[in-house]
């Protein structure tokens, strides 16, 4: 049975080929010699000496593969062993479906609500076992385990968002509580909106208890670390700098910008759509030893860390990371659809979301005629663009789009303004660094070049959804001095210089970009830092703490407010530019 979808390689559990010098896909962060274990073999022999264990984890974990692994280890061992399966405890599923329904909309929604539920509501636990001290050991194992409250170690088996989502599209996973597997857009949905919401609250409620780490995004073998190695390696991340694991997806739209220039990934895929640079409700932190990798959710940094990592902001967004980093690839691909994002009411009441996503997009790359859609003409008519839009939609009608949306040229390192309610799209022929709110799933499509997805299928119009939200005063003029920064230089030395690019009023995050021949020493001002170099071949960064790192050409990382201070050195010849998105001083007035 196909266990995973996909082209890209799941990520190595071992370091498995030298350093290119180049983009690095797998960044990883030391914990030390000896601190990460290998297989089901090491991690049975812990178990055997701690007699009872709880083994939790995250959905699409393959429960079942697991528990047949370690008891394969227990039998050579000739020790009994009573298991306690979580999988007997869920609720019929059809109360489960009944539970879930009201937060997932209709069934032919894009969008559901974030649930307001909790992991306990999935089981029926009033007569739930205690350990059966008959046998040598006792393991109650599957997600949510911890909710029997045995006094035991907790173990917990994260697995990567991306590696989920692949398991999904093989139907070799299913929902929480759920006996069957739906299409890959449904559970998605159902993921993102509740099964994500209430097994991320669970994860925090146990975090401080767990005292085994593994990564299971691998069939026949896992990684694991002691909780207490990770958390030692989580504070001094919060202290200086770190990188999250990004990954990569084909498009509708998708270009070879990534394919051609990034080392490591598979050739296979038809074009590359976007890159997951730092969006981490679905990105992961890398550890290594001794050659080891293990992953974990970047939740659990924020968990332990948030205020360190954010600083003065971190009563404002709580545990949530309020930018994202991504790359949109249209080079030698093609536009995006023409859409706007919802309002910060609009998101609240209908989706269940915090804050808005309001974008920018910044050039990092174009070939000539790169154009960029943004903005209405100054003659536009509301019914009539509507009317266009639907008459296209039913009757396969294509449009000319540029007679109701500005079509702008783009140059390298120019950066377009997008808050909610702006029409725009990216055109062929660009990379685009879109820095934006963290939320990433909320486009409402109006128009999409009568193009159908990978699959041979049409993708969602969202016409109704884009009308309740789109601001049609941000046409003619107002687009040019309103939606494109004009760039101010903010403060400049011997031989570097640091670039203001204004973002719109109602963006909670500004943007300036450092440029200089040897170094450049920043102040984190208490917030966090947000960084990628988009010139030059790499960088040096050394925070105040002494740790110093290394990065390469279109690689995002963080600095967080607690580092301090921190001094960038240009490793190359030529000027280093370095993009840097930190939270305004006033971002609680735009995000209440």
């Amino acid at each position: 049975m196909k266990w995973r979808t996909g082209e890209q390689p799941i990520m190595p559990n071992q370091i498995n080929k030298e350093a290119t010098g180049q983009y690095d896909i797998y960044p990883h962060h030391g914990l030390g010699r000896n601190k990460i274990y290998n297989g089901y073999g090491s991690l049975a022999e812990w178990i055997l000496e701690q007699k009872t264990v709880v083994i939790d984890g995250y959905v699409g974990v393959f429960w079942n593969h697991i528990q047949a692994q370690l008891q394969s280890v227990f039998d050579k061992e000739h020790v009994s062993v009573n298991w306690v399966v979580m999988t007997d405890f869920f609720k019929p599923s059809t109360a489960v479906e009944e539970m879930v329904q009201p937060f997932l909309g209709a069934q032919d929604a894009v969008w559901g609500r974030k649930c307001n539920l909790t992991l306990c509501d999935f089981f029926e636990l009033s007569h739930s076992p205690e350990p059966n001290h008959t046998y040598e050991i006792n393991i109650v194992i599957g997600t949510g385990a911890a909710l029997l409250g045995w006094q035991a170690p907790i173990v917990y088996l994260d697995l990567p968002k991306n590696e989920l989502q692949l398991r999904m599209r093989a139907s070799a996973v299913r929902n929480l509580g759920a006996v069957e597997t739906d299409t890959a857009t449904n559970m998605y949905k159902r993921f993102y909106f509740v099964d994500w919401v209430v097994l991320n609250a669970h994860k925090q409620a146990i975090s401080d208890v767990i005292a085994v780490l593994a990564d299971s995004q691998w069939k026949d073998t896992l990684n694991w670390a002691f909780a207490k190695d990770i958390k030692k390696a989580l504070q001094q991340m919060s202290q200086s700098v770190f990188r999250v694991r990004p990954w990569f997806e084909p498009g509708a739209w998708g270009g070879q910008w990534m394919k051609e220039r990034i080392p490591g990934l598979s050739q296979n895929h038809v074009n590359l759509a976007w890159s997951f640079e730092m969006i981490v409700p679905e990105n992961g932190l890398v550890f290594e030893s001794d050659g080891a990798l293990l992953e974990i959710s970047f939740d659990f940094l924020m968990f332990q860390q948030h205020e360190a990592i954010l600083g003065k902001h971190a009563s404002l967004f709580g545990y949530e990371f309020p930018i994202r980093f991504d790359f949109l690839d249209t080079w030698d691909g093609g536009n995006l659809s023409i859409q706007c994002h919802p309002s910060l009411s609009y998101i609240r009441e209908h989706f269940g979301e915090t804050i808005t996503q309001d974008e920018t997009y910044y050039m990092l790359d174009c070939q000539p005629g790169a154009e960029v859609y943004l903005g209405f003409q100054e003659d536009i008519d509301p019914l009539t663009f509507k009317h266009v839009l639907e008459e296209s939609q039913s009757q396969k009608k294509e449009v000319a789009i540029d007679q109701y949306v500005q079509v702008h040229q783009a140059e390298k390192h120019e950066l377009f303004l997008i808050p909610n309610g702006t029409v725009h799209s990216a055109g062929a022929g660009s990379l685009v660094l879109e820095i934006s709110a963290t939320p990433y799933i909320f486009t409402f499509k109006m128009y999409d070049w009568l193009r159908l997805d990978l699959n041979g299928q049409p993708r969602p119009i969202n016409i109704e959804h884009a009308f309740k939200n789109l601001n049609f005063e941000r046409k003619g003029e107002r687009v040019e001095e309103e939606l494109i920064a004009k760039p101010q230089l903010v403060k400049a030395g011997q031989d570097w210089q640091i670039i203001h690019l204004p973002t719109h009023q109602q963006h909670f995050y500004d943007i300036e970009r450092l440029e200089f021949e040897t170094h450049i020493e920043i102040d984190t001002a208490d917030t966090v830092h947000i960084l990628m170099l988009v010139e030059g071949t790499s960088v040096d960064v050394q925070t105040a703490d002494g740790t110093i790192a290394h990065f390469h050409y279109a690689e995002t990382f963080v600095i967080p407010a607690a580092a301090q201070h921190y001094r960038l050195t240009n490793t190359c010849n030529g000027t280093a530019k370095v993009i840097k998105a930190f939270i305004k001083e006033d971002a609680a007035m735009l995000v209440m």
